[in-house]
C-alpha cells in the first residue's frame, strides 16, 4: 500500500441510529473500493463490521470498526461507530480523531433520536455534517418527508444535492443536482448508467441546483460575486464551495443511497474524496499545556492512542492516530503518561479484523499496532525532544448503575483484572469499588450497556456474575443544637482510663457565625473560642471542629483524639449507617485525671458524646438528587413527564430543542435506578436522558422512617 500524504487524507466518522444500516453501507464502500471482493450479510454473520461474538449474538453494533478505502488517489479512514446510546463512548472518541461526520438515516424513519444526540455531539465538537438517506427502497420510505424533517430540525443549512425518482422496492434512479445528472442501476447496484436529466424533472432539478448553488457561494467572497454576475458556478468552483461550507458547519449536504443493493455508493465515494475537508484544513487540536500541534508531516512524532481492543488469539490491538509528524516500523517512542518506552514493531492499517501492514504512517493518518507492553487507552507516543499529551476526549457521565460480584467469591480479583481490562475498550464503563456502600459498582450508559458487559464476562471469559441494584450513598445531618456529655470511665487492675467530654453540635452551614452563648433548659453556655478547625469531608460536606475548653479542663494534647472519636460516628451515622456531614462541634468543658486519662478514653468519649447529642439534633436524612435532561418526542411528553413526577421528581423546565422537547428535572437518585429502561419502553426506543449529581436533600418524613426500619432489620439479620 503506498504511504499516503497528510494532504490525501481525509478522517470520517460513520454515525446513525440503530437500524440505519452504518454495517451494510460498511460492506458497500468496501466493496466500492476493492478492499473486500465481496459483500458481507448481518444475517451471514461475515461482515467486516461487528465481527466480536457479542455483535454476532445480538445482531448490532456494540464497538466502533475501524477501516480505510482508497479512492481517486485519496485515503479515506472510515469509524463505523455503535447506534445505540448506550455504546455512546465509540461515537465520542470518533468524532474526536476524525474531521467529517456521515449522519445515515433510515429512509422509513428519517431523523431518530439517535440522530438528534449524534448532531448534538458533532455540534460541540464542531464537525462538518453529510445527512446520508439509506434505505431508499423500503415500502415506508417518503423521502420528501425526510428532507422536510431535517430542515424543520436543522434550518436552511440542510441542502440536498441528491433526491431519488421514486423510493420503494422500485427504487432504481437518481438525480444529482450538482452534476446536473440522471444515475440509475441495474439490479445488482455497483457502476451506474449516467445520463442526462429527463426533461420532465429538469425544472425541478434547476430549482434545487440554484438552491445548492447559493450555498456554495456563500462561505467564499469571490464565488459569492461571481454568482450575483453569472447565478452559475462551474463544477469544481461549487465543490471548492461546498468545503468550505462544510468546514464551517455553514451547510449540510443530503445524499441517497441504497447500500443493501449498492445504489448510490460509488457516487458517494466520489463526493467524499473530492469534496469533504483533508486533515490539514480542519482546525488544530491543542495538547495539554494549550499548544497546537498542527498535522504537520515535518513536525517531531506524536501519536495519540484512541482506542483498545481484546481479540482472540492477538491480545490487546490498539489504534492510534498520528498527531503530528511521521512513524516508521521499528521506531522507539515515549509514553508521556507512563513514562515507558515502548517500540513500534509493527504498523498495520486495518478493515475491521483484517489488518495489512504499512512501514510508516504520516501526520493525520490512522493506524494500529498490537504487542506494546505498557500503552493504555488515552495515552501520547512522542518521538525525541516532544513532550505532547492530549485529553480531549470527553465522555458523558454514567446513567445506569449496577452492584456486581461473581458467583463465586473466589473470583473477585479475577473478576477485577477483567473488568479493568474491558474499561480500556470502552471508557464509558466507569468501574468503582465503594468503600462507603461495600459493593463493587459498575456505572455505564444503560441496561443494553451492562447487559453486553454480563455477556462477555459470562461468554469470553466464563465467569459467571450477577448484578444486584446498588445501595444508594444517603448522607445523615442534623436540623437543631444539641447538648451532650459522656464519661469514659475503666478500671481493672494496673492503669486505668478516664476521659469525660461536653459538647455541643448544631447544623452548619458556610458563613455562619459562631454564637457567643447555647441555651438548652433554661441553662446558659458560654463560649470562649481557643481555636476552629474546619475539615472538608471526603464524601461532601464539612465537620467544624471548635475547641472551646476553659481553665484547663481537657488539656490541649487531648483534643486530636477527640476529633478522631467524632469522626469515627461520622463515618457510621446512627440513623441508617451512612456518611453525617455539615455539623459544627463546639466540645466547652470535661475533665481528666492526672494517671488514668489517654488518648483512647478521650477518644471513646468524644464518639459516644458525640452519638448521643447527634440522635437528639433532629437527625435527618438526605439524600443524592440529580439534574436529569431528557429529549422526547413531543407526542410523548406528557407520559413522560407523568412518570417523572411518579419518581418524586421536580419538574424545572421545559423548551423545544429540533424537533425534540427538552425536561429539565430533579430527581432522587434512588428513582432513577431502572429509568433508562422504562423511558426506553415508555416511548418506544425514541427518547433519551443524560443526568449529572446536583446536590444532598432531605428525604420526605415517610422516606426516611422507611429508610431507618430497613436499617434495624438489616441490623438484626446481621447480629
Amino acid at each position: 500500500m503506498k504511504v499516503y500524504q497528510t494532504n490525501e487524507i481525509k478522517n470520517i466518522a460513520l454515525l446513525g441510529n440503530d437500524g440505519s444500516g452504518k454495517t451494510t453501507l460498511t460492506e458497500a464502500l468496501l466493496y466500492e473500493s476493492g478492499i473486500i471482493k465481496r459483500r458481507g450479510r448481518i444475517t451471514a454473520k461475515n461482515t467486516v463490521s461487528d465481527y466480536f461474538p457479542v455483535e454476532q449474538e445480538y445482531g448490532y453494533s456494540v464497538f466502533s470498526t475501524v477501516y480505510h478505502v482508497e479512492w481517486n488517489g485519496k485515503k479515506l479512514n472510515i469509524i463505523d461507530c455503535p447506534g445505540s446510546d448506550d455504546f455512546v463512548g465509540a461515537a465520542i472518541t470518533a468524532l474526536n480523531v476524525t474531521d467529517t461526520a456521515i449522519l445515515l438515516l433510515n429512509g422509513q424513519y428519517g431523523p431518530e433520536v439517535g440522530t438528534q444526540n449524534h448532531f448534538r455531539y458533532t455540534e460541540k465538537l464542531g464537525k462538518p455534517v453529510i445527512f446520508l438517506v439509506n434505505q431508499l427502497d423500503s415500502e415506508k420510505c417518503d423521502f420528501d418527508h425526510v428532507l422536510e424533517q431535517l430542515k424543520e430540525n436543522y434550518g436552511p443549512k440542510v441542502v440536498p444535492v441528491q433526491y431519488p425518482l421514486a423510493t420503494g422496492p422500485d427504487f432504481n434512479s437518481l438525480i444529482d443536482v450538482l452534476l446536473m445528472k440522471k444515475y440509475s442501476w441495474g439490479p445488482e447496484g455497483g457502476a451506474p448508467t449516467i445520463e442526462d436529466i429527463p426533461a420532465e424533472e429538469m425544472e425541478k432539478a434547476m430549482e434545487w441546483h440554484k438552491t445548492l448553488v447559493e450555498a456554495a457561494a456563500e462561505h467564499d467572497e469571490t464565488l459569492m460575486e461571481k454568482f450575483f454576475e453569472s447565478e452559475s458556478l462551474t463544477e469544481d468552483e461549487m465543490r471548492e464551495g461546498i468545503r468550505k461550507g462544510l468546514a464551517a458547519r455553514g451547510m449540510f449536504p443530503v445524499f441517497c443511497v441504497c447500500a443493501g443493493k449498492d445504489m448510490g455508493v460509488r457516487r458517494l465515494m466520489e463526493f467524499l474524496g473530492n469534496v469533504v475537508p483533508f486533515v490539514d484544513e480542519m482546525p488544530v487540536v491543542h495538547n495539554t499545556r494549550g499548544v497546537p500541534v498542527p498535522p504537520d508531516p515535518n513536525g517531531p512524532t506524536s501519536l495519540y492512542f484512541f482506542k483498545t481492543a481484546v481479540e482472540p488469539h492477538i491480545g490487546d490491538v490498539q489504534y492510534f492516530k498520528v498527531m503530528s509528524g511521521v512513524v516508521k516500523e521499528g521506531d522507539d517512542l515515549s509514553n508521556a503518561d507512563r513514562g515507558s518506552k515502548e517500540r513500534m514493531a509493527q504498523l498495520y492499517v486495518c478493515a475491521g479484523a483484517t489488518r495489512d501492514k504499512v512501514d510508516e504512517l504520516r501526520a493525520g493518518d490512522i493506524g494500529c499496532t498490537v504487542k506494546l507492553k505498557d500503552v493504555k487507552t488515552g495515552n501520547t507516543l512522542n518521538g525525541k525532544d516532544c513532550e505532547n499529551r492530549f485529553n480531549f476526549i470527553k465522555y458523558p457521565n454514567p446513567k445506569y448503575t449496577r452492584a456486581i460480584k461473581p458467583v463465586n467469591e473466589a473470583d473477585t480479583e479475577k473478576m477485577m483484572a477483567v473488568l479493568n481490562r474491558m474499561r480500556e475498550e470502552d471508557p464509558t464503563w466507569v468501574i468503582e469499588q465503594s468503600k462507603e456502600l461495600k459493593q463493587i459498582l459498575v456505572h455505564g450508559q444503560g441496561e443494553f450497556h451492562l447487559r453486553t458487559l454480563k455477556w462477555r464476562l459470562e461468554n469470553n471469559e466464563k465467569l459467571q456474575v450477577q448484578f444486584f441494584e446498588p445501595k444508594i450513598p444517603y448522607r445523615e445531618t442534623i436540623t437543631k443544637a444539641a447538648r451532650a456529655d459522656y464519661r469514659h470511665k475503666k478500671q481493672s487492675g494496673g492503669a486505668g482510663q478516664f476521659g469525660e467530654v461536653h459538647l455541643i453540635v448544631e447544623p452548619y452551614y458556610e458563613g455562619m457565625p459562631m454564637p457567643d452563648v447555647y441555651r438548652f433548659n433554661g441553662q446558659e453556655f458560654k463560649m470562649n473560642v481557643k481555636g476552629t478547625e474546619t475539615i472538608d469531608l471526603e464524601w461532601g460536606g464539612k465537620l467544624v471542629f471548635v475547641n472551646s475548653v476553659v481553665g484547663g479542663a481537657i488539656d490541649a494534647r487531648f483534643m486530636p483524639a477527640i476529633l478522631k472519636g467524632i469522626m469515627s460516628r461520622m463515618e457510621q451515622g446512627p440513623l441508617t449507617g451512612s456518611y453525617a456531614r455539615d455539623v459544627r462541634v463546639i466540645v466547652y468543658d470535661g475533665k481528666m485525671h492526672p494517671v488514668d486519662s489517654n488518648e483512647i478514653s478521650f477518644m471513646l468519649a468524644g464518639r459516644h458524646a458525640f452519638s448521643e447529642a447527634f440522635k437528639n439534633a433532629g437527625p435527618k436524612i438526605l439524600e443524592p438528587i440529580y439534574d436529569v435532561e431528557v429529549f422526547v418526542p413531543s407526542d410523548k411528553l406528557g407520559d413522560v413527564m407523568s412518570d417523572m413526577q411518579g419518581r418524586r421528581g421536580m419538574i424545572m423546565g421545559m423548551s423545544s430543542e429540533k424537533g425534540y422537547e427538552k425536561l429539565a428535572a430533579k430527581v432522587p437518585l434512588k428513582e432513577m435506578s431502572n429509568y433508562s429502561t422504562s423511558l426506553s419502553s415508555l416511548t418506544g426506543g425514541r427518547a433519551s436522558f443524560i443526568m449529572k449529581f446536583a446536590s444532598y436533600e432531605l428525604v420526605p418524613t415517610d422516606v426516611q422512617n422507611k429508610l431507618m426500619k430497613e436499617f434495624e432489620e438489616q441490623d438484626k439479620d446481621d447480629m
